[in-house]
């Protein structure tokens, strides 16, 4: 499953992110991980949970941001849950783009059995319609 939280720049989103992730941790019978850009979430985030930072891999892009979460649960297949916190820092910001993203990670949630959760900074009125069914506003 794939689950969007949306909403603008100072909104509260990343703080429900570090909630969602320390439950996430305790109620997992497998492995949580937490995928940021840089490293602000070190002390926020629980130590139980895997924290990875792109700017370590040189992720620039969807497509190589969709084959890098493919990589994670091909390599690990007790992920239980993924939250990334700036989604759009990482992929970029053509909105259409991120739709598709967003469709191909629905399929690879539903293969992996994996949950997915992405903090998207824009406006609800900003994305593509396809989201709304996936999309929670912060």
């Amino acid at each position: 499953m794939v689950k969007l939280i949306i909403g603008k720049k100072g909104t509260g989103k990343t703080k429900k992110l570090i909630s969602l992730a320390n439950e996430a941790v305790e109620s997992s019978n497998g492995n949580v991980v937490v995928i940021e850009k840089g490293s602000k979430l070190t002390y926020d985030v629980t130590h139980k949970a895997r924290l990875i930072d792109t700017e370590q891999y040189a992720i620039t892009g969807f497509d190589a941001f969709f084959g890098f979460l493919s990589g994670l649960c091909a390599g690990n297949y007790d992920v239980t849950d993924v939250l990334v916190d700036s989604t759009l820092k990482i992929g970029g910001q053509d909105f259409e783009q991120f739709a598709s993203f967003v469709e191909k990670i629905n399929s690879l949630a539903a293969k992996t059995e994996t949950q997915f959760t992405f903090l998207v900074s824009a406006d609800e009125s900003e994305l593509p319609k396809s989201l709304g069914a996936v999309s929670e506003k912060v």
